[in-house]
Order: C-alpha cells, then sequence, then structure tokens
C-alpha cells in the first residue's frame, strides 16, 4: 500500500467517524469480538511469533501476550461505562450559578504502530484502548516480524470493516509514509531512535503522538537484601524473551562484595529455569541475525576493555546463529559499549558503586529510564528513592510486573518515551478530556459586562480582595 492509498484510507476512516462516532454498545460489541478473534486465532499467533523468533516457547507467548490481552479487554469492559461517565467538578463562586463537568469524547481515526518483540500484545493492546475510547484505528505491526504481523493483518481486516479498524503491512517506507498521515493521534513503539523520525514526522500535521521506548533500565540491589532472591527474581526479568524486553532490568548496580554470591546464584538460578539451555525448547532466539551481531559486538568491545564475562548456561557454543546465552558482564566501565545504548538481550552488566546515594547519582546522570527497580526491605530507603529518581515506572523486590497492574499506567519519561496507556490511563490517552460550562438564565457574571460604571469597579475589586490569596 502506497501513501495515496494509506492517505485515502485514513479519509474513509475519518469520514466514517464523524457520520456515526462509536457508542458505548459499539465498543463494547467491539471488544467482545476483539477477544473472541483474538481466541480464534490463538494457535496461529503463537506459531507465528515462533517462526519469527525461530524459537520461542508456546507458554511464553500465552503468558506474555495472550492472557494479558485478553485480561486486558476484559478490564476494559468492566470499567468502560464508568470510565465514559461525565464528571462534574465545583464550579467558580464568581460564574455562579453555572455548572461544570468534564467528559471523555473520542478523537476520530487513530494509527497505531507495533513491535516485533512483543508483536501481539504491542500492537492489539494499545487497540483495545483505542476502541475503548471510541475511536477508529489503523494499525502497523513490525515488519521485523513478518510471520506474526501477517496474522494480525488476517485477522483483522477479516473481522472488521476497513472504515472502522484496519491493519496493513509494509517495510520501514510504510512506516515513514504511515507515520506522516494525519491522524488524530499516533502511539508508537518501538526505539528511541525510530521514535525520534515518527514524531518529526508527525509535527507537521501536529498530529498528537504516545511514545513508548525504552532505554537502560537500571536495577538497585540494597546490600541488605537477601542476593539469591535478587538474583532470581533479575534473571527470571531479563531472560523473558531472551532479554527483548523494553522493560528487562538492562543493568545492575550493587556493592562489590556482593559480586561472587550474586554470580553463583545467577548460575544457579539459569541452570534450574533453563537446564541443557544449548538444548533447551523453551529459551528463546534472538530475533534475527542482524540484532545477534549486534549484541556479539558489545560483548566483543566490553572483553577488549577488561570485562569479565560469566557464561550463565552450560559452557558450550550458542546452539545456532540465533542464540545468546545468559552472561554476567563484570569490571564494566562508561566507555563499553553496552553501558551506553540499550541491551535488548541475555546480557546483564553488573556495576560496583558502594553506597545508594551514589548508585542514585548515576542513574540520575543518565537518560530517565522506562523502567526502576529497587531490592531492599527498609521503607524509609524505599521511599527516599521513589523521591529522588524519576522513571517511566517502578517494581520494588522484583522486576517487570509493574506494567501488568491494569490500574496502573505504563508510560516512559524524557529519552524512554512520552504518555501513558493501560487501563484507565489508555482510555484517557485516546480521548479528548473536554471541559463544558453549562450556564444559567440568570448569572452574576452578566452583572460585569462593559460599560465599568463606579458599582461594577467596586464590585471588580471586592472580587480581587476575595480572590487574594
Amino acid at each position: 500500500m502506497n501513501k495515496s492509498e494509506l492517505n485515502d484510507l485514513l479519509i474513509r476512516q475519518q469520514a466514517a467517524f464523524k457520520k456515526a462516532p462509536p457508542s458505548f454498545e459499539k465498543r463494547m460489541q467491539t471488544l467482545k469480538k476483539l477477544s473472541d478473534v483474538l481466541e480464534e486465532n490463538k494457535n496461529s499467533l503463537i506459531e507465528a511469533v515462533f517462526q519469527d523468533f525461530g524459537l520461542r516457547a508456546r507458554e511464553e507467548t500465552l503468558f506474555l501476550e495472550i492472557f494479558p490481552l485478553q485480561d486486558e479487554i476484559r478490564h476494559a469492559m468492566k470499567n468502560l461505562r464508568n470510565w465514559m461517565k461525565r464528571r462534574y467538578v465545583p464550579g467558580a463562586w464568581f460564574l455562579l450559578p453555572s455548572s461544570a463537568y468534564y467528559q471523555f469524547q473520542p478523537l476520530g481515526s487513530v494509527g497505531i504502530m507495533g513491535a516485533w518483540n512483543y508483536q501481539v500484545l504491542l500492537s492489539l493492546s494499545p487497540l483495545v484502548d483505542a476502541i475503548a475510547a471510541g475511536n477508529h484505528a489503523i494499525l502497523k505491526p513490525s515488519e521485523i516480524a513478518p510471520a506474526s504481523a501477517a496474522v494480525i493483518k488476517e485477522m483483522i481486516n477479516k473481522n472488521f470493516p476497513e472504515e472502522y479498524i484496519h491493519c496493513v503491512t509494509g517495510d520501514a517506507g510504510l512506516a515513514r509514509d504511515f507515520s506522516s498521515l494525519a491522524f488524530d493521534h499516533i502511539f508508537f513503539t518501538g526505539s528511541t531512535r525510530v521514535g525520534k523520525l515518527v514524531m518529526e514526522a508527525a509535527a507537521p500535521n501536529l498530529t498528537p503522538v504516545t511514545l513508548e521506548l525504552g532505554g537502560k533500565s537500571p536495577a538497585i540491589i540494597h546490600h541488605s537484601y537477601p542476593v539469591k532472591l535478587a538474583a532470581k527474581r533479575l534473571m527470571a526479568g531479563k531472560l523473558f524473551n531472551a532479554g527483548q524486553t523494553c522493560v528487562a532490568p538492562d543493568y545492575v548496580i550493587m556493592p562489590a562484595a556482593m559480586n561472587s554470591e550474586f554470580e553463583r546464584h545467577a548460575i544457579e538460578t539459569v541452570q534450574k529455569f533453563y537446564p541443557n539451555i544449548n538444548e533447551n525448547d523453551q529459551y528463546t532466539s534472538i530475533i534475527n541475525k542482524d540484532h545477534h551481531d549486534r549484541l556479539n559486538s558489545l560483548l566483543e568491545d566490553a572483553t577488549d576493555k577488561g570485562a569479565r564475562i560469566v557464561e550463565l548456561g552450560d559452557k558450550k557454543a550458542d546452539r545456532d546463529s540465533r542464540s545468546i546465552t545468559p552472561k554476567l558482564v563484570f569490571n564494566v566501565s562508561s566507555e563499553m559499549q553496552l553501558m551506553q545504548e540499550e541491551i535488548f538481550g541475555p546480557v546483564l552488566p553488573v556495576l560496583n558503586i558502594e553506597n545508594m546515594e551514589d548508585a542514585v547519582a548515576y542513574v540520575n546522570d543518565h537518560p530517565k529510564p522506562l523502567a526502576l527497580y529497587y531490592f531492599d526491605n527498609k521503607k524509609k530507603r524505599i521511599n527516599w528513592l521513589l523521591r529522588n529518581t524519576l522513571s517511566g515506572g517502578v517494581t520494588i523486590n522484583d522486576t517487570i510486573y509493574h506494567l501488568a497492574q491494569h490500574n496502573l499506567p505504563f508510560g516512559g519519561v524524557g529519552a524512554s518515551g512520552m504518555g501513558h496507556y493501560h487501563g484507565f490511563d489508555g482510555f484517557k490517552t485516546f480521548s479528548k478530556k473536554r471541559a463544558v460550562m453549562h450556564q444559567k438564565s440568570l448569572a452574576a457574571s452578566d452583572l460585569l459586562h462593559p460599560p465599568f460604571t463606579d458599582l461594577k469597579k467596586k464590585l471588580i475589586q471586592i472580587m480581587g480582595r476575595i480572590t487574594k490569596v
């Protein structure tokens, strides 16, 4: 599909929206249908994801993509009527007897650009929010995972009218054309580099954007926290999808005295999670050769600059050209490439900083991360860390799972993104919070119209004294 055809599709969607914005009943019917379609195509989606990665456990796709998506649909359907309610607010006293309220209204036709690492979830989860908010939508899954993109396209286009919900697929050129269209909102998930391009392309149309990006999400372990438990939870979060997760812990900060114990428990954990990892069909492959080569380049650069690489799985060669076994990296420095860019793979650097204040200072000296993980049982220190850092989200004493909380917003800050989604926050993202004031036939404000007589001047002076703090 070329840009002209894309634009024609958008125009048809916007015209259909203006004619009849989706009602509460239409939204509920669509969400239910999406749930049914997802269930009907579950096995095809799982197989397609497996094909894209070369190897990915069925259970991982179910647990990390299909189940959360179905639960998100359930949550939206349960709460949608309440989300759509008109909400009255106290009115300004000098505008009495007016009433004031706001209500959420759909934006129109929105564009959603998915990401390859969780193609099903990251393409369809924003769609759930867009449907709940009453929008029409065009999807563009990532071309890096073509098999799952093709299944999503077929299941969407077969079951929904194109003037309501439609899916298009294509290469990076199509993605550029897509992001330059005059959508009423664009939602993008991907890298910071591409996010900047999307925002640049959307700017001439003044199209608002939500950017769900990534970055280097740190994990800080306080010396008092049980190292075995920290290692277990860190490696679990790191190795979902072989580290190809935007909120995977990117590096660990802890005192040097914890290194040997952390290394031992990390090895034990990985060998328990993935026994015989080179033959284990539950350990995900790297998405393609380019990403595999990039990860190896990061490891070679770190080794050349004095790092110590610790193999956490079987001490054998990687099982094929698309696999990298889990590794810890010690003796890291800021000159190493793996400390300068998001790793997005099963490689976990360990940065030794001796106290919490210096650890927080290090995090704050770098771009704001999408996620921050802190392991500590002392409430006072936890609260201090929360006051003195800024990140998209935080999980205390675990990793990743804050994004599964439907009543919490998910989104980055600064270099890790802008805007939020999930639950009510996703509904708001795809809505206009529209302000309404309803004035009565007789109003106090009528007394303040020109000309400004002596009486009106006195009234204005009285207002000034009342409103002064």
